[in-house]
């Protein structure tokens, strides 16, 4: 039993790896979409989405059955549960790279930034499409010194997410309101992007280490905190009583 265990654990690491580059491949199209005012990229990243979060679906219905047929304890648990949250911080990456498709879509055929702050914008793509290559990379590796690395890196989308919002206040601003609405949920979109992908990484610190990153004293974690987040477990036991359900209507149990 164990070894079937270690082998599901395996495939449910590997298909959050997938599910990681497929966010960030998704945010790389949207940019071009953005940059481009590419229609064909915008419509791409959108239908692409649909299956991303299918596959999110999927993943985290495994990682439930897990918790309910294995009942794992300890660091097994510990890495079951930071795999449902790593879950759905991909799965909110890809919607983020959706959400800047629609603008780029909206705004067809116009472009949907002003030309002077194209620049910006393809930075901000640019380093938010690294944060992901790299979180995709943290959970094939499990390397921690990478993994660690990753918020310092998301510190250039918040500086220029930062310096966006100062030239919108400033009165020279003479692109209208509309690209002001743009160009600030965009700024937000890109960095919460990568606020994700760091995330990502930092869950794969934590399911590795027990250990929680950015804390002042980089303890071991209680066995009290080790324990899944409220939702999750009532996320975990509805879905054990379908489980039972299913199983009890089959004759299994």
């Amino acid at each position: 039993m164990r070894e079937g265990f270690t082998t599901q654990l395996t495939e449910l690491a590997a298909s959050m790896a997938n599910m990681c580059s497929v966010a960030t491949d998704l945010m790389e199209e949207a940019t071009y979409s953005l940059l481009q005012a590419d229609l064909a990229a915008a419509e791409k990243v959108m239908s692409s989405e649909q299956v991303l979060s299918s596959q999110s679906r999927a993943t985290e219905e495994s990682a439930y059955s897990l918790l309910a047929l294995q009942a794992p304890v300890a660091s097994d648990l510990r890495q079951v549960v930071s795999s449902i949250q790593a879950i759905q911080d991909i799965n909110r990456m890809g919607a983020l790279a959706l959400h800047v498709a629609k603008i780029s879509r909206r705004r067809h055929p116009e472009k949907a930034i002003p030309e002077p702050l194209s620049g910006y914008f393809a930075e901000m793509g640019r380093v938010a499409v690294n944060l992901g290559r790299a979180a995709t990379e943290v959970m094939m590796t499990r390397d921690l010194t990478q993994a660690a690395s990753l918020s310092e890196q998301d510190d250039a989308i918040d500086d220029l997410r930062r310096h966006l919002f100062t030239l919108l206040t400033v009165r020279e601003w003479d692109h209208g309101v509309a690209a002001a609405v743009d160009v600030t949920l965009l700024g937000r979109y890109f960095e919460r992007f990568s606020d994700h992908a760091v995330e990502v990484a930092e869950r794969v610190i934590f399911l590795t280490t027990g250990q929680l990153p950015n804390s002042s004293v980089n303890q071991e974690v209680s066995p009290n905190d080790d324990a899944p987040k409220e939702e999750i477990v009532a996320e975990f036991e509805r879905r054990q009583k379908e489980l039972e359900e299913r199983l009890r209507d089959s004759g299994t149990i």
